[in-house]
């Protein structure tokens, strides 16, 4: 999965990098307006940033750039980053208003370490007509130190729209059955480009 990569640092307000679009669902139903992410790299942080162009539902009592527990029940934005070497992975979770969730798993579902991931920035904005961009800034010093990341790296994104009727989608093919996420042998190699 292509991460872009930046020489300078990014600045919320100032990125310009391109969205990679997902338009069909779990089920291969379309999505219209396409949900969008990019992940991207500057000498500092791993950005990750997602937009739709339809309201969100968000988790009542949710705050802009406050961690909070829950929010999947709710519209949102996932990055998944997994080290194929050990098996472990991260899961981060950045709802429309800029709340934000992380876990670390050391085998599918099996949760390992904290819960809130140190030095995480998150924005967003709310457009007029209800569409939404957030972005989640990620050290990556903490990310080399707990899942090595680099050029191994294994990456996916996937939302959840439409709550309550929610839809589910994924970057990356990570099978049949009901919606899981939680698929790391699934994820897809990191493709760094230059911005």
């Amino acid at each position: 999965m292509t991460v872009i990569r930046s020489a300078k640092p990014l600045v919320w307000g100032e990125i310009d990098v391109p969205l990679f679009g997902i338009s069909k669902d779990w089920y291969g139903q379309e999505i219209a307006p396409q949900a969008a992410f990019c992940a991207a790299v500057d000498p500092r942080m791993l950005w990750f940033i997602a937009t739709h162009g339809r309201p969100a539902n968000l988790l009542p009592g949710s705050r802009p750039g406050r961690f909070m527990a829950g929010l999947w029940k709710h519209d949102l934005a996932e990055l998944f980053l997994g080290d194929p070497a050990s098996g472990r992975y991260l899961e981060f979770n950045l709802a429309p208003n800029g709340a934000w969730w992380s876990g670390e798993f050391s085998a599918p579902r099996v949760p390992a370490g904290d819960e809130a991931f140190p030095g995480v920035a998150t924005f967003a904005e709310l457009a007029p007509d209800g569409g939404w961009v957030a972005a989640m800034a990620i050290p990556l010093p903490t990310l080399e130190e707990k899942i090595s990341f680099g050029a191994t790296t294994r990456l996916n994104v996937s939302f959840i729209l439409g709550s309550p009727d929610q839809r589910f989608l994924s970057a990356a093919d990570l099978g049949d059955g009901e919606p899981d996420f939680h698929r790391p042998e699934r994820f897809r190699p990191v493709d760094f480009r230059d911005a």
